[in-house]
């Protein structure tokens, strides 16, 4: 998968109004802040299939073919951990956009059938349609429905792309949080690594820091869990 230019994390333009842009652009930034940073999770939502240790099998999209770039980003507002996962139990990854702080993230650059694939696929819907995209564009969030992952967020532009990602509709004030489990938080662990080349300490510091996550886990806990997964690669590699 092309990755980006090695310049670091993007901060990406905040303005979302189209301003005599294309309004339905054909590509965009697709903005994962979660277990999708993980480019080999993120395969089996384009492909299809179960990951390992998954609970869940994905349809996959409409056209599998991999991101044309990749970029890691910065997004303004904060991740939290809320509600409860069908596939990992334990709290799933939010983003709120309009909290204090910062969000890493991994863009990938796909087309907007993708982008509308994904989205489906979070919301447990057919990948079988486009999304209009049009008013997520210009006012920088729609709303498709009251899910977990029903809200579009667009914060910013990306190199004449819009950038988008879903979140839920609440504010990470107005829900009960809740803490996600050691092999979800691999993944967001694996997608820092990968798209901002930040060492497992630093990873592992952020993530024990997100509300959800903070009191339950510690740097050091998420070490641990980081520390088993490897070791557990190396051994499957090695049989």
């Amino acid at each position: 998968m092309p990755h980006g230019d090695d310049l670091g994390p993007t901060c990406i333009e905040r303005v979302c109004a189209t301003g005599g842009r294309e309004p339905a652009p054909k590509r965009v930034w697709y903005a994962s802040y979660g277990s999708n940073m993980d480019a080999r999770r993120l395969a089996f939502y384009l492909s299809g299939g179960r990951p390992p240790h998954g609970a869940r099998t994905y349809p996959g999209c409409r056209d599998a073919a991999p991101p044309s770039r990749t970029r890691p980003v910065t997004l303004r507002g904060r991740l939290y951990f809320a509600s409860e996962s069908t596939a990992w139990t334990g709290g799933l990854g939010f983003y709120d956009p309009h909290a204090e702080g910062e969000t890493p993230a991994h863009a990938y650059l796909v087309t907007a059938g993708q982008f509308s694939d994904l989205a489906a696929q979070e919301m447990y819907r057919p990948p079988d349609a486009d999304l209009d995209l049009r008013a997520v564009i210009r006012d920088g969030t729609a709303a498709l429905g009251p899910g977990r992952y029903e809200t579009l967020v667009c914060p910013g532009w990306l190199d004449g792309y819009p950038v988008l990602t879903f979140t839920a509709p609440w504010r990470s004030s107005q829900v009960a949080l809740n803490a996600p489990v050691a092999a979800y938080l691999r993944h967001f662990a694996s997608g820092l690594v990968e798209a901002h080349r930040w060492s497992h300490a630093r990873a592992a510091e952020y993530l024990a820091g997100c509300p959800g996550a903070e009191g339950t886990w510690t740097p050091e806990g998420v070490m641990r869990v980081l520390g088993a997964g490897r070791r557990g690669e190396v051994s499957r590699r090695l049989r």
